[in-house]
């Protein structure tokens, strides 16, 4: 009988701390209303700064512009990378082409949603380096001069 009861302690503590666990990352994953506000801040950087002191922030992980799985991603209208808070490899590149699992052009479905409307999000499926998984996404654009500035979220 007393080694069911520690049995049941085990597994009973083993649930509260998975449990805790799913809290902890559930929380460390960025919310729409973050990567909305993250947008606008880096907009007013940018007005503040010029865009080549505002893109090398971007791009800085240690800054102020990446939190988190919150980034700052910069693009021209032509799908140009000009600055990117998670993977600095991508700076520099044409991405215009560039389709998620799903066949989505990413990108251009950012300049379309940025030339049309101004602001708006964009949803397609994308790997997270947190999970090792394709999982759907969620990018908050918002047209500023003649570039877009995104933040994504994965939901």
């Amino acid at each position: 009988m007393k080694s069911m009861k520690n049995l049941f302690k085990i597994v009973l503590l083993s649930l509260c701390l998975c449990g805790f666990h799913g809290a902890i990352a559930a929380a460390e994953k960025g919310t729409a209303e973050e990567a909305v506000a993250m947008v606008k801040k880096a907009k007013e950087f940018i007005k503040k700064n010029g865009k080549e002191k505002a893109f090398a922030e971007f791009n800085n992980p240690g800054g102020q512009f990446v939190q988190g799985d919150l980034y700052v991603m910069v693009y021209d209208m032509e799908g140009l990378n000009k600055a990117h808070g998670g993977n600095p490899r991508l700076i520099g590149k044409n991405l215009l082409d560039i389709k998620d699992a799903n066949g989505v052009f990413i990108v251009k479905s950012f300049i379309e949603v940025a030339t049309t409307k101004g602001k708006g999000w964009v949803d397609y499926k994308w790997f997270n380096k947190v999970s090792n998984a394709v999982e759907p996404k969620s990018t908050y654009v918002e047209k500023h001069e003649d570039v877009l500035v995104g933040v994504g979220i994965y939901k």
